[in-house]
Protein backbone atom coordinates (compact mmCIF):
# COMPACT_ATOMS: atom_id res chain seq x y z
CA UNK A 1 0.00 0.00 0.00
CA UNK A 2 1.65 3.13 -1.25
CA UNK A 3 1.89 6.19 1.11
CA UNK A 4 -0.71 8.78 1.25
CA UNK A 5 1.86 11.99 1.33
CA UNK A 6 3.66 10.40 -1.36
CA UNK A 7 0.67 10.88 -3.87
CA UNK A 8 1.13 13.72 -5.82
CA UNK A 9 -2.10 16.52 -5.81
CA UNK A 10 -5.21 15.28 -8.22
CA UNK A 11 -6.54 17.73 -10.43
CA UNK A 12 -8.94 20.64 -8.97
CA UNK A 13 -6.85 19.99 -5.53
CA UNK A 14 -5.87 23.61 -3.88
CA UNK A 15 -1.88 23.98 -3.50
CA UNK A 16 -1.30 25.48 -0.31
CA UNK A 17 0.37 29.01 -1.02
CA UNK A 18 4.07 29.77 -0.60
CA UNK A 19 3.39 33.81 -0.34
CA UNK A 20 3.91 35.65 2.51
CA UNK A 21 1.29 37.33 4.51
CA UNK A 22 -0.26 40.38 2.58
CA UNK A 23 1.10 42.35 5.97
CA UNK A 24 3.24 45.38 5.49
CA UNK A 25 6.11 44.12 6.96
CA UNK A 26 6.28 40.82 5.35
CA UNK A 27 5.10 42.40 1.85
CA UNK A 28 8.29 45.15 2.53
CA UNK A 29 5.83 47.99 2.56
CA UNK A 30 6.74 49.96 6.28
CA UNK A 31 7.34 53.17 6.39
CA UNK A 32 10.86 54.59 5.50
CA UNK A 33 13.80 57.15 5.64
CA UNK A 34 16.21 57.40 3.07
CA UNK A 35 18.71 60.34 3.24
CA UNK A 36 19.22 62.00 0.06
CA UNK A 37 23.49 62.41 0.42
CA UNK A 38 24.33 65.71 -1.37
CA UNK A 39 27.37 67.35 -1.61
CA UNK A 40 26.58 70.05 1.15
CA UNK A 41 25.27 67.30 3.26
CA UNK A 42 28.44 65.34 3.22
CA UNK A 43 30.76 67.84 3.66
CA UNK A 44 28.96 69.35 6.21
CA UNK A 45 29.03 66.43 8.43
CA UNK A 46 32.83 65.98 7.96
CA UNK A 47 33.94 69.57 8.45
CA UNK A 48 31.37 69.74 11.73
CA UNK A 49 32.39 66.26 12.97
CA UNK A 50 35.79 67.31 12.56
CA UNK A 51 35.09 70.59 14.43
CA UNK A 52 33.66 68.82 17.34
CA UNK A 53 36.53 66.10 18.10
CA UNK A 54 39.09 68.75 17.70
CA UNK A 55 37.60 71.41 19.65
CA UNK A 56 36.87 68.67 22.57
CA UNK A 57 40.68 67.24 21.77
CA UNK A 58 41.88 69.78 22.77
CA UNK A 59 39.92 70.69 25.78
CA UNK A 60 41.12 67.15 27.22
CA UNK A 61 44.73 67.37 26.40
CA UNK A 62 45.14 70.81 28.18
CA UNK A 63 43.03 69.66 31.06
CA UNK A 64 45.34 66.40 31.61
CA UNK A 65 48.27 69.14 31.26
CA UNK A 66 47.14 71.02 34.43
CA UNK A 67 47.43 67.75 36.58
CA UNK A 68 49.99 68.31 39.45
CA UNK A 69 51.94 65.10 39.41
CA UNK A 70 55.06 64.16 41.17
CA UNK A 71 56.31 60.45 40.46
CA UNK A 72 59.08 58.42 42.66
CA UNK A 73 60.33 55.10 41.58
CA UNK A 74 61.53 53.24 45.08
CA UNK A 75 63.18 50.37 43.46
CA UNK A 76 66.71 50.99 43.35
CA UNK A 77 66.22 53.01 46.76
CA UNK A 78 65.57 50.14 48.71
CA UNK A 79 67.26 47.67 47.07
CA UNK A 80 68.55 45.87 50.47
CA UNK A 81 65.00 45.18 51.24
CA UNK A 82 64.49 43.60 47.61
CA UNK A 83 67.35 41.53 48.03
CA UNK A 84 65.92 40.64 51.57
CA UNK A 85 62.49 39.56 49.88
CA UNK A 86 63.80 37.65 47.32
CA UNK A 87 64.44 34.28 49.52
CA UNK A 88 60.91 33.31 50.56
CA UNK A 89 62.22 31.91 53.58
CA UNK A 90 62.70 35.77 54.77
CA UNK A 91 59.05 36.54 54.63
CA UNK A 92 58.74 36.96 58.70
CA UNK A 93 61.35 39.50 58.43
CA UNK A 94 60.42 43.21 58.35
CA UNK A 95 62.37 45.61 56.45
CA UNK A 96 62.07 49.22 56.22
CA UNK A 97 63.46 52.02 54.03
CA UNK A 98 63.11 56.02 53.28
CA UNK A 99 62.66 58.05 50.37
CA UNK A 100 63.28 61.64 50.38
CA UNK A 101 61.97 64.01 47.88
CA UNK A 102 60.94 67.89 47.31
CA UNK A 103 57.67 69.61 45.82
CA UNK A 104 59.13 73.29 44.93
CA UNK A 105 55.34 74.12 44.66
CA UNK A 106 52.21 73.52 46.47
CA UNK A 107 49.64 70.86 45.11
CA UNK A 108 46.24 72.20 46.06
CA UNK A 109 43.13 70.57 46.25
CA UNK A 110 42.67 66.90 46.50
CA UNK A 111 45.58 65.16 46.62
CA UNK A 112 45.64 61.13 45.42
CA UNK A 113 48.53 58.76 46.06
CA UNK A 114 49.23 55.84 43.92
CA UNK A 115 51.09 53.06 44.40
CA UNK A 116 52.53 51.79 40.02
CA UNK A 117 53.90 48.63 39.15
CA UNK A 118 55.87 48.17 35.88
CA UNK A 119 56.22 45.00 33.84
CA UNK A 120 53.56 43.23 35.85
CA UNK A 121 51.37 41.40 33.60
CA UNK A 122 48.08 41.15 34.66
CA UNK A 123 46.31 40.29 31.63
CA UNK A 124 48.01 36.56 31.81
CA UNK A 125 45.10 34.32 30.06
CA UNK A 126 45.41 32.32 33.27
CA UNK A 127 45.77 34.53 36.20
CA UNK A 128 42.98 36.42 35.05
CA UNK A 129 40.44 33.48 35.44
CA UNK A 130 42.03 32.66 38.49
CA UNK A 131 39.48 33.87 41.32
CA UNK A 132 36.36 32.86 42.55
CA UNK A 133 33.46 35.56 42.02
CA UNK A 134 30.78 33.20 44.03
CA UNK A 135 33.39 32.71 47.05
CA UNK A 136 33.72 36.87 47.02
CA UNK A 137 30.44 37.20 47.18
CA UNK A 138 30.61 35.54 50.34
CA UNK A 139 28.87 32.14 49.20
CA UNK A 140 29.51 28.51 50.66
CA UNK A 141 31.24 27.10 47.63
CA UNK A 142 33.30 24.63 46.66
CA UNK A 143 36.32 26.59 45.52
CA UNK A 144 37.83 22.66 44.06
CA UNK A 145 35.65 23.44 40.71
CA UNK A 146 36.70 26.56 40.45
CA UNK A 147 39.52 28.46 38.49
CA UNK A 148 41.91 29.26 41.68
CA UNK A 149 43.85 26.06 41.24
CA UNK A 150 46.74 26.08 42.27
CA UNK A 151 45.74 28.27 45.11
CA UNK A 152 42.53 26.61 46.35
CA UNK A 153 43.33 24.58 49.20
CA UNK A 154 46.78 23.25 51.00
CA UNK A 155 47.64 19.65 51.41
CA UNK A 156 45.80 19.56 54.85
CA UNK A 157 42.29 20.56 53.11
CA UNK A 158 41.99 23.63 54.82
CA UNK A 159 40.62 26.39 51.54
CA UNK A 160 42.34 29.31 51.14
CA UNK A 161 40.53 32.75 51.27
CA UNK A 162 40.36 34.47 49.17
CA UNK A 163 41.43 31.97 46.19
CA UNK A 164 43.36 32.57 43.22
CA UNK A 165 46.35 33.27 41.95
CA UNK A 166 45.00 37.28 41.41
CA UNK A 167 44.47 37.45 45.29
CA UNK A 168 47.30 35.50 46.52
CA UNK A 169 49.88 38.24 44.71
CA UNK A 170 48.10 41.27 46.01
CA UNK A 171 50.23 44.59 46.44
CA UNK A 172 51.21 44.15 50.36
CA UNK A 173 53.80 47.15 50.68
CA UNK A 174 52.96 49.66 53.27
CA UNK A 175 53.62 53.60 52.40
CA UNK A 176 53.15 56.48 54.42
CA UNK A 177 53.87 60.06 53.74
CA UNK A 178 55.72 62.80 56.47
CA UNK A 179 56.03 66.02 56.04
CA UNK A 180 59.71 67.77 57.28
CA UNK A 181 58.79 71.01 58.38
CA UNK A 182 61.81 72.74 59.77
CA UNK A 183 62.80 70.27 62.61
CA UNK A 184 59.75 68.56 63.01
CA UNK A 185 58.46 65.59 61.55
CA UNK A 186 54.59 65.76 60.62
CA UNK A 187 52.96 62.93 59.36
CA UNK A 188 50.17 63.21 56.60
CA UNK A 189 47.02 62.29 57.24
CA UNK A 190 45.74 59.30 54.61
CA UNK A 191 42.00 57.80 54.02
CA UNK A 192 42.39 54.05 53.75
CA UNK A 193 38.51 53.73 53.00
CA UNK A 194 36.54 55.51 50.38
CA UNK A 195 38.76 54.41 47.69
CA UNK A 196 36.27 51.78 45.56
CA UNK A 197 33.38 52.49 44.24
CA UNK A 198 30.64 51.89 45.59
CA UNK A 199 28.77 48.75 43.62
CA UNK A 200 32.23 46.86 44.04
CA UNK A 201 31.43 47.26 47.94
CA UNK A 202 27.72 46.72 47.82
CA UNK A 203 27.26 44.29 45.00
CA UNK A 204 30.70 42.56 43.31
CA UNK A 205 32.38 41.68 47.16
CA UNK A 206 30.78 40.81 50.37
CA UNK A 207 31.46 38.84 53.18
CA UNK A 208 30.15 35.94 54.77
CA UNK A 209 26.99 36.59 57.39
CA UNK A 210 28.42 35.86 60.67
CA UNK A 211 28.07 37.72 63.97
CA UNK A 212 32.03 39.02 63.71
CA UNK A 213 34.38 39.01 60.81
CA UNK A 214 36.48 36.75 62.43
CA UNK A 215 34.22 33.92 62.62
CA UNK A 216 32.97 34.59 59.11
CA UNK A 217 36.53 33.28 58.08
CA UNK A 218 36.56 30.51 60.32
CA UNK A 219 37.77 27.06 58.91
CA UNK A 220 40.28 28.99 56.21
CA UNK A 221 43.55 29.64 55.43
CA UNK A 222 45.48 32.85 54.06
CA UNK A 223 46.61 32.72 50.75
CA UNK A 224 50.56 31.45 50.69
CA UNK A 225 51.87 34.91 50.29
CA UNK A 226 50.01 36.70 52.57
CA UNK A 227 51.09 37.75 56.02
CA UNK A 228 47.59 38.33 57.25
CA UNK A 229 44.54 36.42 56.85
CA UNK A 230 41.79 38.30 54.90
CA UNK A 231 39.86 39.75 58.28
CA UNK A 232 43.00 41.31 59.74
CA UNK A 233 43.88 43.33 56.25
CA UNK A 234 42.58 46.80 58.52
CA UNK A 235 43.34 46.41 62.07
CA UNK A 236 42.19 49.62 62.85
CA UNK A 237 39.03 49.77 61.02
CA UNK A 238 36.71 46.13 61.31
CA UNK A 239 33.99 47.32 58.51
CA UNK A 240 37.58 47.58 56.16
CA UNK A 241 38.23 43.92 56.56
CA UNK A 242 37.59 40.64 54.55
CA UNK A 243 36.14 40.87 50.96
CA UNK A 244 35.27 44.05 51.25
CA UNK A 245 39.06 45.77 52.02
CA UNK A 246 39.29 48.68 49.74
CA UNK A 247 42.63 47.95 49.13
CA UNK A 248 41.97 43.83 47.87
CA UNK A 249 38.99 45.47 46.21
CA UNK A 250 41.02 47.63 44.05
CA UNK A 251 43.86 44.91 43.47
CA UNK A 252 41.48 42.73 42.04
CA UNK A 253 40.24 44.80 39.57
CA UNK A 254 43.16 43.46 37.52
CA UNK A 255 45.19 46.02 34.18
CA UNK A 256 44.90 45.70 30.87
CA UNK A 257 48.77 46.74 30.38
CA UNK A 258 51.71 45.01 31.94
CA UNK A 259 52.34 48.62 33.23
CA UNK A 260 49.70 50.52 35.61
CA UNK A 261 48.59 52.28 38.71
CA UNK A 262 46.11 51.66 41.55
CA UNK A 263 44.63 54.09 43.89
CA UNK A 264 46.45 53.61 47.44
CA UNK A 265 45.37 56.80 49.52
CA UNK A 266 43.89 59.95 49.88
CA UNK A 267 44.86 63.19 51.32
CA UNK A 268 43.15 64.10 54.37
CA UNK A 269 42.50 67.65 54.15
CA UNK A 270 42.68 68.74 57.71
CA UNK A 271 45.30 70.96 59.84
CA UNK A 272 48.48 71.88 57.67
CA UNK A 273 46.88 69.79 54.84
CA UNK A 274 43.25 71.49 54.96
CA UNK A 275 44.52 72.97 51.28
CA UNK A 276 46.53 69.91 49.78
CA UNK A 277 49.98 69.54 50.29
CA UNK A 278 52.12 72.74 50.87
CA UNK A 279 55.52 72.23 49.48
CA UNK A 280 58.23 71.90 51.35
CA UNK A 281 60.62 68.19 51.85
CA UNK A 282 58.86 64.92 52.16
CA UNK A 283 59.35 61.33 52.98
CA UNK A 284 58.17 57.95 51.98
CA UNK A 285 58.45 55.21 54.55
CA UNK A 286 58.23 52.78 53.19
CA UNK A 287 57.69 48.83 54.47
CA UNK A 288 58.51 46.78 51.66
CA UNK A 289 57.06 43.51 51.19
CA UNK A 290 56.67 42.87 47.55
CA UNK A 291 59.33 41.63 45.72
CA UNK A 292 59.66 42.65 41.86
CA UNK A 293 63.34 41.79 40.49
CA UNK A 294 62.65 38.02 39.40
CA UNK A 295 60.16 39.29 36.91
CA UNK A 296 62.42 42.73 36.42
CA UNK A 297 59.93 44.76 37.30
CA UNK A 298 59.91 48.39 38.92
CA UNK A 299 57.96 50.43 41.78
CA UNK A 300 56.87 53.81 42.09
CA UNK A 301 54.44 56.08 44.25
CA UNK A 302 52.42 58.49 42.51
CA UNK A 303 51.15 61.98 44.35
CA UNK A 304 48.46 63.43 41.86
CA UNK A 305 45.70 65.91 41.36
CA UNK A 306 42.39 65.08 39.51
CA UNK A 307 40.37 67.29 37.25
CA UNK A 308 36.98 67.16 34.99
CA UNK A 309 37.96 64.63 32.73
CA UNK A 310 40.34 62.84 35.01
CA UNK A 311 43.74 62.11 35.30
CA UNK A 312 46.88 62.86 34.00
CA UNK A 313 46.52 60.57 30.50
CA UNK A 314 46.24 62.53 27.23
CA UNK A 315 45.30 59.66 25.31
CA UNK A 316 41.48 60.15 25.29
CA UNK A 317 42.61 64.19 23.83
CA UNK A 318 45.00 62.58 21.43
CA UNK A 319 42.37 60.05 20.33
CA UNK A 320 39.94 62.88 19.84
CA UNK A 321 42.15 65.06 18.08
CA UNK A 322 43.04 61.86 15.43
CA UNK A 323 39.91 61.60 14.75
CA UNK A 324 38.90 65.08 14.09
CA UNK A 325 42.22 65.65 11.85
CA UNK A 326 40.97 62.69 10.17
CA UNK A 327 38.00 64.06 9.55
CA UNK A 328 38.73 67.12 8.43
CA UNK A 329 41.12 66.34 5.82
CA UNK A 330 38.56 63.88 4.03
CA UNK A 331 36.37 67.25 4.02
CA UNK A 332 39.00 69.03 2.39
CA UNK A 333 39.77 65.52 0.17
CA UNK A 334 36.22 65.27 -1.30
CA UNK A 335 36.14 69.16 -1.84
CA UNK A 336 39.03 68.74 -3.82
CA UNK A 337 37.69 65.93 -5.94
CA UNK A 338 34.08 67.46 -6.16
CA UNK A 339 35.49 70.99 -7.50
CA UNK A 340 37.70 68.72 -9.87
CA UNK A 341 35.15 66.75 -11.46
CA UNK A 342 32.78 69.72 -11.63
CA UNK A 343 35.42 71.45 -13.78
CA UNK A 344 35.71 68.62 -16.17
CA UNK A 345 31.38 68.11 -16.07
CA UNK A 346 31.64 71.62 -17.35
CA UNK A 347 34.17 71.31 -19.79
CA UNK A 348 32.53 68.64 -21.36
CA UNK A 349 29.07 70.10 -21.73
CA UNK A 350 30.47 73.24 -24.00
Amino acid sequence: MKNKMSLPPQEGEARPSRCPDNSAFKQQKLPAWKPQLTIESVLSSFFLIGGFCLSVGVCLILSAKSVREIQIDYSDKCSDCSKLRENSSNWNKECHCSVNFMLKEDILGDVFMYYGLQNFYQNHRRYVISRSDAQLLGRNVNIQKSYCAPFTTYRNGTPMAPCGAIANSMFNDTIDLFYNLNSSVIQVPLLKTGNSWWTDKHVKFRNPKSYNVSSAFAGTARPPYWQKPVYLLDEEDERNNGFVNDDFIIWMRVSAFATFRNLYRRVRRIRQFADGLPAGNYTFRISYNFPVTKFKGRKHVILSTVVWSGGSNPFLGIAYVVTGTAATLTGFVITAIHLKLRKKKTYFQK
